[in-house]
């Protein structure tokens, strides 16, 4: 198996962690905070993962901790967005909203790092705008608060891709360590902002105990860990489009467990938003080449 492939298929793995992880936020809320949530769950992938790696996080270089840094700090608001998004929104808005950082990566790359974007991101960006429409705004036309928290999320999510990509291509960064380092970072942060804002404690059910270990292991651990280290061996069309996959593992596990079901004009938003970031994503021009 090739290295990319082998890539590729973890990545897979780590959006399926993330796809279920919207139905284990939803149960874990029923007893924790979203703060202290999120607390527990990344210094528990912090800490599980440190143990793990101990021998291979000696030596870490000043280029690789500065860079977990603002990394760390847009995973924060990026799960700050999604627990509170998945508060005031259903399951399905909240993983399709939260997936669109593929289509907003490209537009903080062309205002930031002035990488000017084709014309598929216009293509993508009318297509998802009515997607989110249709499946967000009400009879009033105005969207769940959740769905606008959700959006900010994926935007904050854009700008962590865009600092990991730039990073991880660094040859003084180790990726090991930086994924690591970065979920550290998240922890400690949500912990400190969990004791000024909220009261903190530990689960008190099985159910939610086993919940949010997952989402501190597989979901928060593992799941940024192979984000960071394989996205050096795999070409950025192929993570933009792997991720798309997120909102239909999270909108699968959302029908079978929380029963969830969309209005018909929902899936219609759906569709044309997965079909965006197909079109975002997907090397057009190779295809055609290969099929003549």
């Amino acid at each position: 198996m090739s290295r990319q492939r082998k890539a590729d298929l973890l990545l897979v793995l780590a959006t399926a962690f993330w796809g279920v992880s919207y139905y284990l936020l939803d149960l874990c809320l029923t007893e924790l905070q979203p703060l202290t949530l999120n607390a527990f769950r990344f210094l528990t992938a912090f800490f599980v993962l440190g143990a793990i790696f101990f021998r291979k996080l000696r030596g870490i270089s000043r280029r690789t901790l500065l860079a977990s840094i603002p990394i760390g700090l847009c995973l924060v608001l990026t799960y700050i967005g999604c627990t509170y998004g998945v508060l005031y929104t259903s399951l399905s808005n909240a993983g399709f909203i939260c997936a669109l950082p593929v289509v907003v990566t490209p537009l903080l790359e062309w205002l930031f790092l002035r990488k000017r974007p084709d014309r598929r991101l216009a293509v993508a960006l009318v297509l998802c705008t009515v997607g989110m429409g249709l499946m967000t705004l009400n009879g009033a036309l105005r969207p769940a608060l959740g769905d606008i928290i959700c959006l900010l999320c994926a935007v904050a999510y854009a700008g962590d891709l865009v600092l990991t990509d730039r990073a991880v291509h660094d040859p003084q960064v180790n990726a090991l360590q930086l994924g690591i380092l970065q979920l550290g970072v998240v922890g400690f942060v949500m912990l400190g902002l969990a004791f000024l804002l909220e009261k903190p404690c530990l689960p008190q059910t099985p159910a939610v105990w086993g919940a949010a270990l997952f989402l501190g292991v597989f979901c928060s651990g593992v799941g940024f860990v192979i984000q960071t280290v394989q996205q050096q061996y795999t070409s950025a069309s192929h993570v933009g489009l792997i991720f798309t996959l997120e909102p239909v593992f999270s909108a699968i596990v959302a029908y079978f467990f929380a029963h969830e079901v969309l209005q018909l004009r929902g899936y219609i938003g759906a569709a044309l938003m997965m079909v965006s970031l197909l079109v975002m994503e997907l090397d057009w021009k190779s295809l055609l080449r290969r099929r003549e």
